[in-house]
């Protein structure tokens, strides 16, 4: 299992960590323009090899994507991140470019790879590898469902004062502070319903939390998360690896599912060896339903920047 990572910044080298660090790949290529920063990420990691106990070869590169051939899985991260007070859709113009040329690149060395998209807007990002790739649709995954949902436990463990692994939720639709629907209904402490626990009030809070998680991490930091979104690819990577079947909230393209087509939007997906093996149309509430055809419009019009 080979897996590059393009993009060598603060995501691009914590989704090579976590894929290191559990130990299911072969090698990961770690890929960047700037002149050896790619080299100096990949030394630092490797040098923690005995320490954490891998095996997994990372291996740096500076913009030379024939370095990336055979890869199985490639995940972008490349591209500008987002400053305070700036929006994922204020990225489009500068990332489009960028995340165009590197997919192409990415396909011209690996022709059959799985493509998970992480660039901001990544909804539209994704959409964009799918119209200018060829590449079947399974094979094009955008990650933000997985890091919202992760966001979404997070928040309600909070609220529940519970450990993490009692609770269980899921975020669908676009990967942007107004697009995230929180299925709070859906969400679970060990099989019972968070209702039975938590005020409408509460529950309300939790949302609004988990829909502006990045935004609020961003206004901390001065730039993008990079902890948890390495993590939520490593999970995706590890599902496709393994074959594991496991079930993420993703940005699939859609053809009919949920009512909607032509848009790659955030829904529940089984992933395994062939990338997106499964879209789970789950059941939803009239009034999930209404949020989520409203997040698709929001998608749709950021889509309609796009210059294809």
């Amino acid at each position: 299992m080979k897996v590059t990572v393009v993009g060598a910044g603060a995501v691009g080298a914590s989704c090579a960590e976590y894929i290191a660090i559990k130990n299911f790949a072969s090698e990961v290529v770690l890929l960047d323009i700037k002149e050896g920063f790619a080299e100096g990420k990949a030394m630092d990691l490797m040098q923690t090899a005995s320490l954490n106990g891998f095996d997994t070869k990372i291996t740096g590169i500076t913009n030379d994507y024939s370095k990336t051939a055979g890869s199985d899985v490639c995940v972008i991260t490349s591209g500008i991140p987002r400053k305070p007070g700036m929006t994922r859709e204020e990225l489009i113009g500068i990332n489009a470019g960028i995340v165009k040329m590197v997919s192409s690149s990415l396909i011209e060395h690996s022709p059959n790879t799985i493509i998970i998209v992480v660039s901001n807007p990544m909804d539209t990002m994704t959409y964009l590898v799918h119209k200018t790739t060829g590449l079947p649709k399974s094979k094009i995954i955008g990650m933000g469902g997985a890091l919202d949902s992760a966001r979404f436990k997070y928040r309600l463990a909070e609220a529940l004062g519970a450990p993490i692994s009692d609770v269980d939720g899921m975020v669908i639709g676009g990967h942007s502070d107004k697009g995230m629907v929180p299925l709070i209904g859906k969400a679970v402490r060990n099989s019972v319903v968070v209702s039975e626990f938590l005020s409408e009030e509460r529950m309300d809070q939790v949302v609004q939390d988990t829909k502006v998680g990045g935004a609020t991490l961003t206004g901390l930091l001065g730039t993008s998360a990079w902890y948890a979104p390495g993590a939520a690819v490593s999970g995706m990577v590890q599902a496709i690896a393994c074959d594991t079947k496991k079930i993420f909230p993703c940005s699939a393209l859609l053809d009919g599912e949920f009512g909607l087509s032509d848009l790659a939007i955030g829904v529940p997906c089984v992933l395994g060896a062939n990338g997106i093996e499964k879209i789970v149309e789950i059941s939803l509430t009239d009034a999930e339903k209404a949020k989520l055809a409203e997040s698709a419009e929001g998608v749709k019009a950021t889509n309609g920047l796009l210059e294809l």
